[in-house]
């Protein structure tokens, strides 16, 4: 599973462009459900692009931003998921047994939409250093 959620995450940095997060506004009660019915919720029209029993994963572009939308079988596939890639940076809406993760401004009006909390990851590579 490990290759798969690298795997995984390789794809989700790679097809965005993350930001630093911070910290949302008011939210709905959180979202729940299939890949499909989330991303209904959030306007979105998935683009699927990883799909395992432990891990979906859709690319959304919306008229809130681009982002990417992961489920997950379980809640500790999901932390070691957010875990894993929070080294990247970016900010992460997270919800039960479901993340998205975009730069903060994408994030943020998806909480308006999704409900859930927002996380923010630290990027330790020279590209995007923070003091």
């Amino acid at each position: 599973m490990r290759t798969l959620v690298r795997a995984a995450l390789v794809t989700a940095v790679v097809t965005l462009a993350v930001g630093c997060g911070g910290h949302g506004h008011d939210a709905p009660k959180t979202a729940g459900g299939t890949l499909e019915q989330i991303a209904a919720q959030a306007a979105c029209k998935p683009k699927i692009s990883t799909n395992a029993a432990e891990l979906r994963q859709a690319n959304c572009d919306t008229t809130d931003g681009r982002y990417v939308l992961a489920t997950f079988a379980t809640d500790r596939g999901q932390r070691e998921w957010i875990n894993g890639a929070k080294d990247y940076g970016g900010a992460y809406l997270v919800g039960r047994k479901w993340v998205a993760v975009g730069d903060e401004n994408v994030v943020n009006a998806l909480r308006g939409r999704l409900g859930g909390s927002v996380e923010t990851g630290t990027n330790h590579s020279g590209h995007h250093h923070m003091s």
